[in-house]
């Protein structure tokens, strides 16, 4: 037999730094963080495992293959098993044994499976790291087995841990599995190493109770969930995946440690149910997109009070109280944004309503006509017997054709006819202009606007409004609005110059704009200038945004003072001061001595002398 190499004795061993945990001092985080990235071992370490890998007895002469053969250093014997061909024997001496019982190092031996372990049955800890193992296989008689380290190896599938009830770490980093699977013995398990494999998802280890530290660093994780179940878990790594959500965090009672860099996480609400994890005091999002937001660390420093590690640097308290202070602002600023946004998307819809409702009206309106046009052509003598009830009709049948209109819209709507529906009509003041649209926009009327908004409107501006329902309203618009001086109409069916009449109970009126959708009033060549002479005393000075000069006002007299000439003389003076304005009608009756609240001029036929003197000045 040949003379063996003792062990160099201050090289400290891998099990010495990884049995701490099972006597109750804490597992060092750092031994399972991704050996790609974090450092597992110093350069000390590093450069005396190297001087003990020239002693190892992996090399062995593959000439004395039918001769056991010792190994240099750890006076470990490989030989070929009789009964199981191509399946290394490993033993040690008794002395050798009895020295460590516990525990075993086989740490780069260029094994390709797991050899059969003699006389080991009292091992604890075994390290098979660094081989081309391909399946665990061969430890069912290692039952007081604790620690078990298979990082970079070939494995592709967990397999063969049943018998292992004692196992209290798992190493199985840097290989390449692709499940997390066949864990439903090792209920004791404290540490899992899984980093740098391929799993796709988080499962299977919701009965692990006892679970400390997992690591899943390095995978191909989408979705963290299927959490449940670990209630001790302390530790979590799931760095370098291509995480997108987070759930489930918030029932890990225990959780301490996260490390979730270098993912796709981008918006705090990937990862919202952090915010319930009280326990948390480490947290790492560092290298994923959310972390260039600038409102990144404000948050998460908002949302979680307990951390005191974010991204590898310290969290003060007076950054927790800036950052409450700045997510307060975010947040107010949002709200207002997100208010903005709602009510713009609320006026688009309600304008869409109000134009599709005033479309559906004015062709039901036109129905309406139609047929009743047909039925006067019927009963054209009955209603000339019955011309002062027809007359009493005519000036009520504006009120009854609004009364319709709005029974349809709300029968469209599904509403009552005295209900306005909030969805097909709207009602806003921008500035200086009071915009209504739709038919039951008019009701916004009598709601108290406030003195400031009354005294600051010099425009009104009707859409899908029907025209005689606007003049139904405009002694509200007067005496609410004192400084209305510029009317626009859009979409209103006025179709003669007639309607236009209505507009001369206005005080005053600068501007007047009625635009062609809608109104076909405007196809008529003359209505400009009618409007110039029937609304003069007003003192119109635009129509349509184009200035009215002297001249113009010259040719709509010429036009139309003579015709009104004839029509007034025609006229009794009851009915002609009833067309005229109030201001004009005031002016009038003064100039003639009368009181504009006196109706006793009416029988007075010296008064009505005055009266017509005034009207033809």
């Amino acid at each position: 037999m040949p003379s063996t190499i003792q062990p160099q004795q201050s090289i400290p061993s891998i099990h010495a730094m990884s049995i701490s945990p099972l006597q109750g001092s804490g597992f060092s985080s750092s031994r399972l963080r991704d050996r790609n990235s974090d450092v597992c071992r110093d350069k000390t370490e590093e450069e005396l495992l190297r001087s003990r890998r020239m002693h190892s007895a992996g090399i062995r002469d593959r000439a004395s293959r039918d001769h056991p053969a010792y190994v240099p250093g750890d006076r470990v014997v490989f030989t070929d098993s009789p009964s199981v061909p191509g399946v290394p024997v490993v033993y040690r001496l008794p002395e050798d044994r009895q020295a460590n019982p516990d525990r075993l190092n086989l740490d780069r031996r260029h094994l390709n499976v797991c050899p059969l372990l003699e006389g080991e049955e009292q091992l604890r800890l075994l390290n098979l790291q660094h081989n081309m193992i391909m399946q665990i296989q061969h430890l069912s008689a290692l039952h007081r087995l604790i620690f078990l380290d298979l990082y970079d190896n070939m494995i592709s599938e967990i397999s063969g841990l049943q018998s292992l009830v004692s196992l209290r770490v798992l190493m199985l980093g840097k290989n390449r599995i692709t499940s997390i699977a066949n864990l439903e013995h090792l209920t004791k398990l404290d540490v899992l190493d899984l980093h740098g494999n391929r799993i796709r998802d988080i499962e299977n280890l919701n009965h692990l109770s006892e679970l400390r530290v997992l690591n899943l660093a390095g995978n191909q994780i989408a979705c963290v969930h299927n959490l449940g179940g670990l209630g001790s878990l302390a530790e979590l790594n799931l760095r370098r995946n291509v995480i997108t959500e987070v759930y489930d965090l918030d029932c890990l009672p225990s959780l301490q440690r996260l490390f979730l860099s270098y993912n796709n996480i981008s918006s705090y609400e990937d990862v919202s149910c952090l915010s319930n994890v009280s326990s948390l005091i480490e947290l790492s999002l560092d290298c994923n997109p959310y972390a260039s937001n600038p409102s990144y660390k404000p948050t998460l420093l908002d949302q979680i009070r307990s951390l005191k590690l974010l991204d590898m640097k310290k969290v003060s308290d007076e950054e927790h109280r800036v950052a409450a202070f700045m997510v307060k602002k975010q947040v107010e600023k949002k709200r207002e944004v997100d208010r903005q946004t709602a009510e713009k998307e609320q006026r688009e819809h309600a304008i869409n309503n109000a134009e599709r409702h005033w479309r559906a009206l004015r062709s039901r309106s036109r129905q309406s006509k139609s047929q009743l046009r047909l039925a006067d052509s019927r009963d054209w003598e009955q209603r000339r017997m019955s011309r002062s009830s027809s007359a009493s009709t005519g000036r009520n049948g504006s009120a009854r054709s609004i009364s319709r209109e709005r029974s349809f819209s709300a029968s469209r709507s599904g509403q009552r006819p005295d209900t306005a529906s909030s969805l097909s009509h709207y009602c806003d003041v921008s500035g200086d202009i009071l915009s209504l649209y739709g038919v039951d926009s008019l009701c916004e009327l009598d709601k108290n606007w406030g003195v400031q908004a009354t005294a600051a409107v010099t425009t009104v501006a009707f859409h899908f409004v029907f025209f005689d329902s606007v003049v139904e309203s405009l002694y509200k618009i007067r005496g609410k609005f004192p400084g209305v001086v510029s009317l626009v109409f859009q979409h209103n069916n006025i179709q003669n110059l007639q309607q236009l009449n209505a507009l001369s109970c206005l005080r005053r009126l600068d501007s007047l704009t009625i635009h062609s959708e809608g109104n076909p009033v405007t196809e008529l060549s003359l209505w400009k200038p009618y409007v110039l002479f029937r609304l003069s005393h007003l003192g119109l000075r635009k129509i349509n945004d184009e200035d009215m000069t002297p001249s113009d006002i010259v040719n709509a007299e010429k036009l139309f003072g003579s015709l009104s000439h004839i029509s007034t003389s025609e006229l009794p003076q009851s009915r002609l001061l009833s067309l005229l304005g109030d201001a004009r009608r005031k002016q009038v009756l003064q100039a003639a001595g009368i009181k504009h609240d006196d109706q006793s001029y009416l029988a007075d036929s010296k008064r009505h002398h005055l009266i017509n003197a005034e009207l033809s000045k």
